[in-house]
């Protein structure tokens, strides 16, 4: 595909059009008190000691939790565990809020929730059921915590753009959704995780967020929001398994899947430690100043978004102050 043709149909995905429903509801919640971070980041941060607590929530599609019922509660605790890890953390336990059209469907989705609980060791401390609704729908909240926080709002002009994902896997039969999880091992998963927090603690990555449903433009957007800047992400050197096709998977969900902005000088450390897994890995783009993102492949270079002129999810007023003032005594 031509880069034009993948900025519309990215532009106009299903997906792009429910992260633009994000920013009414910011609107809404503006000038609340919402803890050590402005809202909008993967988790809440709530100061707790030497660290902070994280507070997080996951709602899912009721045609997915229809078509994939168990799949919908491993990913209830997945894509949550996801959320705690990109903020630098490390997860405590789990609940759930499940309603279903009888009992039988109410028990694949639990069968997917104890068999990702046990993968990732976060256990399910309760939750709310109804099995007598006309059809399944699932929520699943998660608490953690971090010694030293990243952020989505620290990322700087002149950062490398680290990409790093799980390329083994499969995709599910229904949608774009990469399984990388499913059938590894849990302390594999665990480990590969773990690369989050301890980037953090040694103070190796300035800011980082992991890949939503928007794919990994949507999610470098969101970070760019956030931060107040802009970027160039070069298509070429996307970390992507083998034999997918680039317009695929721009579009697809990776069950493991962070972009990162880290400060030139820890690059090759940030690189390494997801090479040292077998994770796929690399630097596709830099930080730039201004709200422009522009998109690179080939010998083409358009613009994909400018902040300035159009927001995307929004930006809560009380992200406009410092990017430092987030980042809680880590790297300079």
């Amino acid at each position: 595909m031509k880069l034009d043709a993948i900025i519309r149909e990215l532009r106009d995905s299903a997906a792009f059009d429910h992260k633009r429903d994000i920013r009414p509801i910011l609107n809404g919640l503006a000038g609340i008190d919402s803890g050590a971070l402005p809202l909008g980041d993967d988790s809440a941060a709530l100061a707790d000691g030497d660290g902070h607590l994280l507070v997080a929530i996951e709602g899912f599609l009721n045609e997915f939790v229809a078509a994939e019922p168990e799949f919908a509660g491993y990913c209830g605790v997945m894509v949550n565990v996801s959320d705690i890890y990109a903020m630098g953390g490390r997860p405590l336990a789990v609940v759930d809020a499940l309603w279903s059209d009888g009992a039988a469907r109410a028990g694949e989705i639990v069968g997917g929730l104890r068999q990702a609980a046990g993968k990732y060791g976060v256990p399910v401390v309760g939750g709310h059921s109804n099995t007598r609704t006309d059809r399944p729908q699932l929520s699943v909240a998660i608490v953690g915590r971090a010694r030293a926080l990243l952020t989505s709002f620290d990322a700087r002009p002149g950062d490398s753009l680290i990409v790093a994902c799980d390329a083994r896997g499969r995709y599910r039969d229904v949608g774009d959704n990469w399984d990388a999880s499913s059938a590894a091992p849990g302390e594999r998963l665990r480990d590969d995780l773990e690369i989050l927090p301890v980037l953090a603690e040694q103070g190796l990555c300035r800011a980082a967020k992991d890949i939503s449903m928007a794919g990994v433009v949507g999610t470098v957007l969101m970070l760019l929001e956030a931060s107040g800047v802009g970027a160039v992400l070069d298509l070429d050197v996307l970390p992507k398994p083998v034999g997918v096709p680039l317009a695929r998977w721009l579009r697809t969900f990776p069950s493991y899947g962070f972009v990162l902005s880290v400060a030139p000088t820890h690059r090759d450390a940030v690189l390494a430690a997801f090479h040292q897994r077998d994770l796929a890995a690399a630097e596709a783009g830099r930080i730039t100043a201004g709200g422009c993102f522009d998109l690179t492949l080939g010998d083409e270079r358009d613009r994909f978004w400018d902040l300035s002129r159009e927001p995307f999810i929004g930006r809560a007023a009380s992200a406009a102050s410092s990017p430092s003032s987030h980042q809680g005594g880590r790297h300079a």
